[in-house]
C-alpha cells in the first residue's frame, strides 16, 4: 500500500537503524494491536461511557465491520478521513475501524468549525468527513454539507447519531460490514498511522503525519513511565482527539496495556467526579484551569476520589502554587505533563520528590531524544539558562504533511524541530517551561494564532488594524486581547465577537477583550515586526494592570 510518509517527513537510514536496534521501533501496527488485545481477554472492557460499555472482542468486531463498511463504499487503503467527534465509544471504534482498513485519521476538535475543517480537508486531501450529528448545541450535518460544497474531495459523510440529512450513518456501515472476513492489519509499521493538528502558531493548523511505530512507541514508554497496567482505569475528560489525552498515556496508552478507557463528555467535576467513583477510576489528565475548577470543588464537596492514584497536568504551564494544592485537597500524586503533538514529550516521574514535580514540567520520554537548547542565533546556551527548545527523536516528527514552507520554518536542515517553546534545563535534565516564543496564545491549553485571528479582524468594514497578543489570565493561563484601530466609527466588541463567530472559527479563538486605540507607535507601523508590535501592546497592557 501507498501510505508511506513523504520523503520529507521520515527519519533518515542511520535514525530508522538506530531506533530499530535501541527496542524503540518493534513493527507494531495499530490494527493488529488491537487484535491481539481482543484475543489476550475478549470479556474486558475496553471502553465505558454514561450510556455504554464496550469489550475489548466487541471493540475489535465493531473496527473490521467498520473497515469492511468503509472499504466497500469505495475508500481505499491511504486515503484521509477527517474524525469529528465528541468523547463518545464511537470515536474508538472508529479509528480503530480506520487503522484496520488502511485509512488515516485526520483528526479534529468537537470546537472546531467550518474555517478549521475546510483547512484540514483541502491540506490533507481527504475524501471523508465522520461526524456526530449534534454536540453541545451544534449540528455538525449543517457543517458537512457546507464542506462538501466548499470541498469536493469530500465525496463521503458518515454521521454518528440522528441523522437530519441523507448522510449515510455508522450504523449502517457496520450493519454492512458485520461478519466481512478482514485482516487485522494492512498497514506497515512506517506508513502513516493518522493526521493530528499542531497547535497553529503561524496560522491555521498544520497537519501531524505520525507512524505506527513512532506512536505506539510512545504509547508503551509513556504507560511504563506513568505505572499503566492491566488494572489502570483512565477517565479521558479532555476531547479525546487532543494528543495529550490520547497518548501521555491516554487512552491509547490504556488500550496499549489492556486496561480500562472511561469517557466523560464533559470535563467538569460535577460531570467527572461521579465517574471516577462509579468506575473506580485511577488516572485522569486535566489542563491548569480545569484542575483549579477540580481543586476548588473538592475542597468544597468532599467527593469520594479513594481510588485515584495520579492526577496529570498538561497542555500549558501550571504555576507552583496550584501544584501544591493537588496532594493536600485531591490525595492524589501529581504528574506533569510538558509535550507537543509534534513529538517529544516530558513527564515528572512519580517517585520524584515534591520540588521537581512541583517547579519542573518533567524530563523526556526517550534516552534518545535529543534536546538543544540555543538563543536567537542557533548557539546553545549555558545550562540552567533559558532558550530556544530545539529537538529530535524516535517520536518527533521530520516534517508536516504537505507543507514545504512551514517545515522550512520549522526544522533544522539536521532534523531538530523548533518546538517555539523557551525553557530552561536543570541539572539533572528536567525542563522547566519559561512560555512562547512566537505570537501563540496558549488559553487554557488551546493553541491560537495570533495572526489568523488578526487576518479576520482585519477583514471587518469597521477595522483600520488589528493586533492580538496574549495576556496573563489566572485561571486559564494566558488570555486573548485585540487592540483594534477603527476605520471610522468604533465597533462594539460584541458586533467584533460575533464577526469572529460567524467567520466559522472555533468558539475559543474568539478574542476574550477588546481594546479599541487610536493609531499603534509610529515606530511600530511599518518599521518593526507584528511580533515586535504585540510584544509592545503586551508591555503596554500590562504596565497599566500593574498601575490600576
Amino acid at each position: 500500500m501507498n501510505t508511506s510518509i513523504y520523503p520529507e517527513h521520515g527519519w533518515p537510514d542511520e535514525f530508522v537503524q538506530r531506533y530499530r536496534q535501541a527496542g524503540h521501533w518493534q513493527g507494531e501496527t495499530f490494527g493488529a494491536l488491537l487484535r491481539s488485545r481482543a484475543l489476550q481477554h475478549p470479556d474486558r472492557v475496553a471502553v465505558a461511557s454514561d450510556t455504554q460499555q464496550v469489550t475489548y472482542a466487541q471493540l475489535d468486531q465493531q473496527a473490521s465491520a467498520i473497515a469492511a463498511g468503509l472499504l466497500a463504499r469505495g475508500l481505499v487503503a491511504g486515503d484521509r478521513v477527517i474524525v469529528h467527534l465528541p468523547n463518545i465509544p464511537e470515536f474508538v471504534s472508529v479509528i480503530f475501524g480506520l487503522f484496520r482498513a488502511g485509512i488515516i485519521p485526520l483528526y479534529a476538535l468537537p470546537a472546531h468549525r467550518i474555517a478549521e475543517i475546510e483547512h484540514f480537508a483541502s491540506t490533507g486531501g481527504a475524501r471523508g468527513y465522520i461526524c456526530a450529528a449534534e454536540h453541545a448545541g451544534f449540528n455538525y450535518c449543517n457543517l458537512a454539507s457546507t464542506l462538501q460544497q466548499r470541498c469536493t474531495s469530500v465525496e463521503h459523510v458518515i454521521v454518528v447519531g440522528d441523522n437530519t440529512r441523507s448522510f449515510t450513518t455508522l450504523q449502517s456501515i457496520l450493519a454492512s460490514g458485520a461478519g466481512v472476513p478482514i485482516p487485522a492489519t494492512v498497514s506497515s509499521p512506517q506508513d502513516i498511522a493518522f493526521l493530528q493538528i499542531s497547535g497553529g502558531s503561524t496560522g491555521l493548523s498544520k497537519l501531524i503525519p505520525r507512524t505506527h511505530d513512532d506512536y505506539i512507541y510512545t504509547l508503551r514508554e509513556s504507560a511504563r513511565i506513568c505505572g499503566l497496567d492491566s488494572d489502570s482505569v483512565f477517565l479521558c475528560a479532555l476531547p479525546m482527539a487532543h494528543n495529550f489525552p490520547m497518548s501521555s498515556p491516554g487512552f491509547l496508552g490504556t488500550l496499549y496495556v489492556g486496561g480500562r478507557v472511561v469517557l466523560s463528555l464533559s470535563p467538569s467535576p460535577e460531570a467527572c467526579f461521579g465517574l471516577i467513583e462509579r468506575e473506580h477510576v485511577t488516572q485522569c489528565s486535566l489542563v491548569p484551569p480545569l484542575l483549579m475548577l477540580w481543586l476548588d470543588a473538592a475542597a468544597c464537596s468532599k467527593p469520594n476520589l479513594s481510588t485515584l492514584r495520579v492526577v496529570q497536568v498538561g497542555g500549558a504551564k501550571l504555576i507552583p502554587e496550584v501544584a501544591q494544592r493537588v496532594k493536600p485537597v485531591l490525595g492524589v500524586t501529581l504528574q506533569q505533563v510538558f509535550g507537543m503533538a509534534e513529538g517529544l514529550v516530558n513527564y515528572t516521574r512519580l517517585n520524584d520528590d515534591a520540588d521537581i514535580i512541583i517547579h519542573t514540567q518533567g524530563r523526556p520520554i526517550s534516552p534518545d531524544d535529543e534536546i538543544l537548547i540555543v538563543d536567537d542565533n542557533d548557539v546553545p546556551v549555558a545550562l540552567g539558562q533559558p532558550g530556544h527548545l530545539l529537538t529530535r527523536g524516535p517520536y518527533t516528527i521530520r516534517g508536516y504533511y504537505n507543507n514545504p514552507a512551514a517545515n522550512a520554518r520549522s526544522f533544522t536542515r539536521d532534523g531538530y524541530y523548533r518546538t517555539g517553546d523557551i525553557v530552561k534545563l536543570t541539572p539533572t535534565g528536567y525542563l522547566v517551561v519559561q512560555g512562547r516564543a512566537g505570537d501563540h496564545i496558549n488559553r487554557a491549553g488551546e493553541k491560537i494564532s495570533a495572526e489568523e485571528i488578526e487576518n479576520h479582524l482585519l477583514a471587518h468594514p469597521a477595522v483600520f488594524d488589528a493586533a492580538v497578543v496574549s495576556v496573563p489570565d489566572t485561571y486559564l493561563g494566558e488570555r486573548s486581547c485585540a487592540f483594534i484601530i477603527p476605520k471610522n466609527e468604533k465597533p462594539r466588541a460584541i458586533e467584533l465577537k460575533k464577526w469572529i463567530r460567524e467567520r466559522g472559527l472555533a468558539d475559543f479563538k474568539v478574542p476574550d477583550q477588546f481594546i479599541f486605540v487610536d493609531t499603534f507607535s509610529e515606530t511600530a507601523v511599518g518599521k518593526i515586526s507584528r511580533k515586535a508590535l504585540r510584544a509592545q501592546l503586551r508591555a503596554q497592557f500590562e504596565s497599566t494592570q500593574q498601575s490600576v
